[in-house]
Order: structure tokens, then C-alpha cells, then sequence
């Protein structure tokens, strides 16, 4: 039986009982360039015993003339509409602990309110700590490591785990809402994001996906599959390659970005050091955010 509960427009199916876990979030648009984060958590997702829990009613968030539904035929004289959306999928892993994965569209309305939604889903899921994943267009070569950062609002939680503090200011998307909301709730929260090559933006890019899969495989300590994404890496810098050998032009615009980026990498720290200090962090704090909707004092 379906159930709303909370926020009216926050629809749960089930509450599987879950090992630890961690939310982990990505939506398409400002923040996911290439559709590297979204393809990284479906693809952890599709490799999970996986469960969707809830959804988030997409009336309220969309304006449909942009973000449009989809008509398809069901193959025995049907018809199905498929409105953009915001799902929850429970995942139990291989690993110490089990993820809440939510991906969808970045929404066109009622930021503040979808904000509240998704501490909903980590209050009630007992998530202990919330990821925001990303990719951003960056000066970087296709030919090097496509390189993750990583950033945490919070002095201590930053410190511990050896990320950034946010320090950008201007106009922001959906997950710069969610990260700054997450953390007025008193929910941990860190963001990891990848460098894309700006001169290939489009879908897919699976030496970027790749490498969140691996950052989250080593952070969270749950198994992500991501070397299965070797060969497709392989084949799209070849790619990549061939059409760069074309352009005089576009071959030494490549051998400048590749100096630039040997010089000056910004890394979070070892997999195995992250993993240690995050449950550290989570093992030291004094207690977990209250699951009575009302935000820590």
C-alpha cells in the first residue's frame, strides 16, 4: 500500500531495514555534466539488489514544457506516460553497509520545499550520512585522470576527511540547495564531484563515471563494479584521440591543458584514508539528527 508521509508530495512505497546507510544523490542539469553522476549511481544501482522505496510527485517541481513526459507504446497495444521524476531506490550492497540512491531532474520550482523533501528521505531512511555526486566542465584533458574533489560545509567533517570548504558565490543549481539545506538540518553531508573535459560535454563519458564509481567504491567501502567500465573507457579515449589527431589546432590546445594539470592536481586523499577517517567521523559524533522532521537546534 502506497503511503504519504511527512511532506504530502513524498510518496513511500516501503522502508526496507538497512545496513548503515548512505544517501547518495544526483540529478541531471547544472551539476551533471555529461551525465556522469547520474550514470554512476544508476550503474551502482543496476548492479545492487535494488528496491524502489519512494518517489517524489513531480507536479509541484516541473514546469513540463521544458521538462516533458514521455508517450511510449507497451508492445501489446498499450500506452504508458512517464512523467520526469525523483525515485528512491534502496540498494543492499557487497559492501559494510547499504546505500539510499535518489536520482532525477534537476526540478524548475520549488527548490526550498525539495530540499525539505530529501532530508525527509535521510531522516527516515537512518541515512548516516548524505553524498551529493556531480561532474562540472573543467580545463582538463581527456588523455590524464579525470580527477574528484570534494567539499563539506561542515569545519570538522571537512577537516577529518581532508576535503575543501565551499567557497564558491553566485548563482548556484539544485545541489548547492540541497548541500547548504542538509547541513542547516545538522545531516553530514559531503559533495564529490569529477572534472569533464569542456570540449566533450555530451553523454556518455565513462572514463568520468568511471572515476566517481571508483572514488565512491573506496569512500563508502561498498562494491561498485566500476572496472567493468574499462573497456568502454578504452574505446571512448580512443575516440577522443582520433578526433584530436585530426586538428593540428585542437592537439596543441590538448598537449597545454595536459601541462597545466601535471603541474596543479587537487585530489581528495587516498581511498583508504578517506574510508578510515568518514567512519571515524561517524563512529565520533555525539548523536544522529532526531527523526522528527524538526531540524537540530
Amino acid at each position: 500500500m502506497r503511503e504519504s508521509v511527512g511532506v504530502s508530495d513524498l510518496v513511500w512505497q516501503s522502508q526496507p531495514n538497512l545496513r548503515r546507510p548512505l544517501l547518495l544523490l544526483a540529478f541531471s542539469g547544472l551539476f551533471d555534466a555529461a551525465e556522469a553522476a547520474s550514470d554512476a549511481l544508476a550503474w551502482i544501482r543496476d548492479r545492487s539488489e535494488s528496491t524502489e522505496i519512494a518517489e517524489i510527485d513531480p507536479e509541484q517541481y516541473f514546469n513540463f514544457q521544458e521538462a516533458r513526459p514521455v508517450i511510449r507504446s507497451d508492445g501489446s497495444g498499450g500506452r504508458t506516460l512517464t512523467w520526469p521524476s525523483t525515485k528512491v531506490f534502496a540498494c543492499r550492497t557487497e559492501g559494510v553497509r547499504d546505500l539510499v540512491i535518489m536520482t532525477g531532474v534537476e526540478p524548475h520550482l520549488r527548490w526550498r520545499t525539495f530540499a525539505d523533501q530529501i532530508v525527509e528521505v535521510a531522516r527516515r531512511s537512518g541515512a548516516e550520512m548524505v553524498i551529493t555526486v556531480g561532474a562540472m566542465v573543467s580545463m582538463v584533458p581527456h588523455t590524464r585522470p579525470l580527477t574528484v574533489t570534494g567539499s563539506a560545509a561542515d569545519a570538522e567533517l571537512a577537516e577529518r576527511l581532508s576535503l575543501d570548504r565551499p567557497s564558491y558565490q553566485g548563482p548556484t543549481g539544485v545541489v548547492g540547495v540541497l548541500n547548504q539545506r542538509l547541513y542547516e538540518a545538522g545531516l553530514p553531508v559531503i559533495s564529490i564531484r569529477v572534472a569533464v573535459p569542456h570540449y566533450v560535454p555530451s553523454p556518455p563519458n565513462p572514463k568520468a563515471t568511471r572515476a566517481l564509481l571508483r572514488r565512491l567504491q573506496q569512500t563508502a567501502r561498498v562494491r561498485t563494479h566500476y572496472e567493468e567500465l574499462d573497456a568502454a573507457v578504452t574505446e571512448w579515449v580512443q575516440r577522443m584521440d582520433a578526433a584530436v589527431a585530426g586538428d593540428r589546432e585542437g592537439a596543441d590546445y590538448v598537449a597545454r591543458l595536459e601541462k597545466e594539470v601535471d603541474s596543479n592536481e587537487s585530489l581528495l586523499p587516498s581511498g583508504d584514508d578517506l574510508a578510515a577517517e568518514l567512519e571515524a567521523f561517524l563512529r565520533d559524533r555525539p548523536s544522529k539528527p532526531d527523526d522528527s522532521g524538526q531540524d537540530s537546534e
